[in-house]
């Protein structure tokens, strides 16, 4: 039997980075602590905790150092500050009772420790690295994280030092901008433009695509680094293929038509499924949305209702009315809608259900387009006040310390 813990703690270049093992000497975390302590590894010698020289804590802990030891510089940091944090946390740990006393003789730590090369100040590293070891040793002992805050947590955190997101669409509804001209320059002074906010999407318009190919996804990544991006391929067929085209440029989402045969769709899903980005049919001209989901295989992350430009000049009623049906055919399937919509008319598609509304010529046409975006922004909040739904900006940067 043995316990994993894990915990970041700290910033800068005295950031402390901790990954343990507990468990009993006779069992396979005692089996590695004797082969590490005896098979040194040429600049990640392992090495005892000690509170001072010749005094170790229980129970015995053996420090792995993750970073390369290249000199005496970087040898001084964990053989000082980084090994008397980790045995004061072990100590710690003992006494307050979140390792049991009657384990101590039983048990043993191995505990990995990253150290940055460039980190001056030791006072930081000590304390970063024994909060660090403490709370993964508190985790590790309480089996924490649970498995309902994993699952609420993998699409709405951010790692703080990636330093970008790859944000999910876990928390409706979208502004998505429907960039179809063909102007680059244009796009990018929109881009630029617009306020930044966890609610807004950009698409890569059909019209762009044809003229740039998936390539313009990257460069709109240059300009949009954690923004969801939608690439609207409107695939009719070789579904594997458009999707990997798009994935391999780094969008987060792609779109299929629903007029193409089961087959292209049913694949499309499954390789957009695979490669781990959202699978997104446009219903536009499919006359019965519903009996079209229904006869594919699996259901995709977000289906649109859409009316084409070329049809708003008809007067062709958007079919708001399916909303709900089609959202209650799976409790985690997204309604996108577009066609002509206008903040006005936003606000009927938000109380029908709408996940995400989609938006072109308004924003990408208009003379201010950061105004144009605000004004979605605001009736959306506006709107879902009137219906008691939570608003807000999500706080990306936000480093977990709760799970004890």
């Amino acid at each position: 039997m043995y316990l994993i813990g894990e915990a970041l703690l700290g910033q800068g270049e005295e950031v402390a980075h901790i990954d343990l093992l507990i468990g009993d000497k006779d069992g396979p975390v005692g089996m590695a602590f004797a082969n590490a302590l005896s098979q040194l590894s040429a600049g990640h010698t392992p090495l005892l905790a000690v509170i001072r020289p010749n005094l170790p804590p229980k129970p015995y802990t053996l420090i792995i150092p993750k970073v390369t030891i290249k000199n005496m510089e970087d040898a001084s940091k964990i053989f000082g500050a980084g090994q008397n944090a980790v045995a004061k946390a072990v100590a710690d740990s003992v006494e307050e009772g979140i390792i049991p006393k009657d384990k101590v003789e039983d048990w043993v730590l191995i505990v990995s420790v990253f150290i940055h090369p460039k980190a001056t100040d030791l006072r930081k590293v000590y304390s970063y690295n024994y909060g660090a070891t403490k709370l993964a040793i508190t985790r590790a002992i309480n089996k924490k994280p649970n498995l309902e805050r994993i699952l609420w947590d993998k699409d709405r955190a951010r790692h703080p030092i990636m330093g970008f997101t790859v944000p999910r669409l876990w928390r409706p509804p979208y502004l998505q901008i429907a960039l179809d001209i063909t102007n680059f320059e244009r796009i990018e002074k929109i881009i630029k433009e617009i306020p930044k906010s966890d609610r807004i999407l950009l698409e890569v318009g059909t019209p762009l695509l044809k003229k740039y190919g998936t390539k313009i996804i990257s460069d709109l990544r240059k300009l949009a680094k954690s923004t969801f991006i939608v690439c609207d391929l409107k695939t009719l067929d070789v579904g594997r293929v458009e999707v990997l085209l798009a994935f391999e440029e780094t969008a987060d989402a792609v779109v299929a038509s629903g007029l193409a045969s089961d087959s292209t769709l049913n694949i499309f899903m499954h390789e957009a499924k695979r490669l781990g980005i959202y699978s997104i049919i446009d219903m536009m001209n499919v006359q019965n949305p519903i009996e079209r989901i229904k006869s594919l295989k699996q259901i995709p992350d977000v289906v649109i209702l859409h009316r084409g430009i070329d049809t708003e000049s008809n007067n062709t009623k958007p079919r708001w009315e399916l909303i709900k049906e089609i959202k209650g055919l799976d409790k985690k399937l997204l309604v996108a809608v577009a066609g002509g919509i206008s903040p006005i008319t936003m606000t009927d598609a938000l109380k029908e259900g709408a996940d995400i509304i989609i938006v072109g010529r308004y924003i990408t046409q208009a003379r201010d387009p950061e105004r144009s975006v605000r004004e979605f922004l605001h009736g959306f909040e506006t709107t879902l006040a009137g219906i008691t739904k939570e608003w807000g900006e999500i706080d990306h940067f936000r480093v977990n310390l709760d799970e004890e």
